[in-house]
């Protein structure tokens, strides 16, 4: 009877086949989709204008790098001091958000104190907070103090708005972090800074790893602050940047796609230098977060 039982239970081989090949179908397609536009514009960017505009899908009958060669030996367009300006504050904004990240969630998780929740609530309500509504009072402000228009103007809206999601992540994944780890380390004589640095640190450290994969590209690629805070052409981003390759009346797609490129560089070699890394982090954020 029990083999009977089995033997129905068990799939057809050829309804099986024809639903793996389906369903094979359909994540080749949908990768597809993800690919072509990067693979487009790759090849796009090799067209001059008036090719591209003949056929803007076709692949190029002469590649050509002029479009390349025009960004980066014109110095009018500012592409690489955008790119640096991007890096520093980016780099700057990441060892700020998760250094406080790490120290605020960890206290909100371990410490107990009077205002524990109502600081817990207060964070996780600053994620809720739509970020274009305050565009307007955070330029008011930033112009009325004079910090404006400044090289370090755009750490603090990058930080202050990326902290809420960072505690967060980083408050759970502490308190799935066994208490009595700290107890015997305590026992042993260690005292509160050298648990917090030397033995919670690295324990914390994926999902450390994953609040900065999120907010690395947050940060690479905010354009509402940038355009609103910065207005001195040297200290625009990566962002700003980009939006001079676009006219008012026609814009020019192959150069605006080679700059895409050239700043989508540096992104793309840190993925690919700490893919390892940034898998692992975003596996132990998902589980533990």
């Amino acid at each position: 009877m029990s083999t009977h039982t089995q033997a129905v239970a068990k799939p057809h081989p050829i309804r099986k086949g024809i639903l793996t090949v389906v369903l094979n179908f359909i994540c080749i397609v949908f990768s597809l989709t993800c690919i072509f536009p990067i693979v487009w514009m790759i090849y796009s960017s090799l067209k001059e204008k008036r090719v591209f505009n003949a056929d803007i899908v076709g692949l190029p009958k002469n590649p050509t790098l002029v479009n390349y060669i025009r960004i980066l030996g014109n110095s009018d367009y500012h592409l690489g001091e955008s790119m640096m300006n991007s890096v520093r504050t980016t780099a700057i904004s990441i060892v700020l958000i998760v250094a406080f990240s790490f120290v605020v969630g960890y206290i909100l998780a371990r410490v107990r104190f009077k205002l524990n929740r109502p600081l817990y609530v207060m964070f996780l309500m600053g994620m809720l907070i739509p970020i274009h509504s305050l565009l307007v009072p955070i330029y008011v402000v930033f112009k009325k103090c004079g910090i404006s228009d400044q090289w370090y103007t755009l750490l603090l809206p990058y930080v202050s708005f990326a902290l809420p999601m960072g505690i967060f992540l980083v408050e759970g994944y502490v308190k799935s972090i066994p208490i009595s780890l700290e107890e015997a380390a305590a026992i042993d004589g260690s005292g509160f800074s050298y648990t917090l640095w030397h033995i919670i640190l690295p324990i914390c450290k994926p999902i450390l790893v994953t609040v900065a994969i999120i907010q690395v590209f947050g940060c690479w690629n905010e354009f509402s602050f940038a355009l609103v805070l910065m207005k001195n052409v040297h200290l625009q981003t990566v962002p700003l940047a980009l939006t001079q390759f676009k006219g008012q009346f026609a814009s020019d797609y192959p150069k605006q796609m080679a700059a895409m490129l050239i700043t989508m560089s540096p992104i793309v070699v840190l993925y690919f230098v700490f893919s390892k890394q940034i898998i692992k982090g975003m596996v132990a954020g998902a589980v533990k977060g």
